[in-house]
């Protein structure tokens, strides 16, 4: 039996939404990034505010993965998201996948990636894609492993830096 509990979020969790996405991101992308350009892009683009405002919005799903009561991963799901290339009649888009950082490796990207897959079957779409930033190897395996395949490539801009992610596709 899985340790690792998955459920929705709800309006009730934006805070713990947007503050465990902001660490998240913080502690994945700070060390490989400038100071700069990590703060201009929480400040504009990922400020707690406007994290906040995306939970219940429409088209966003928010999944939370717990061990025991703690909160140890978030997962963003768009519905209606469509990439150039993209070849699916009804794909979800995972905008959002991360395990906290003390709990990496320690299966809860595994639990949850099982969960969006389950849930997207569930749900009626023949695709999950999402973009990963070209030099994030440790993420491009662990989607290569769940048989994510490369389709496409599109811009991310981090602060000033214009950054090249992968995209990726898989069917379920």
């Amino acid at each position: 039996m899985n340790p690792i509990k998955i459920r929705q979020a709800t309006a009730a969790d934006a805070e713990l939404v947007a503050d465990m996405s902001r660490r998240a991101f913080f502690a994945t992308f700070g060390p490989m990034n400038t100071k700069e350009d990590i703060e201009k892009y929480m400040s504009v683009q990922f400020s707690r505010e406007l994290l906040m405002d995306e939970v219940g919005a429409p088209g966003n799903i928010f999944l939370l993965a717990y061990l025991q009561d703690e909160p140890v991963g978030i997962v963003k799901l768009k519905e209606n998201s469509i990439e150039t290339g993209l070849d699916a009649q009804n794909p979800i888009e995972i905008a959002r996948f991360y395990a906290m950082p003390e709990m990496v490796g320690k299966g809860v990207g595994k639990a949850m990636m099982q969960y969006c897959i389950a849930f997207a079957k569930e749900r009626g779409n023949d695709a999950l894609w999402l973009g990963v930033w070209e030099q994030n190897q440790r993420a491009i395996a662990f989607y290569t492993a769940f048989g994510y395949e490369k389709f496409g490539e599109h811009g991310f801009l981090l602060g000033d830096d214009m950054q090249n992610d992968w995209v990726m596709l898989k069917r379920v």
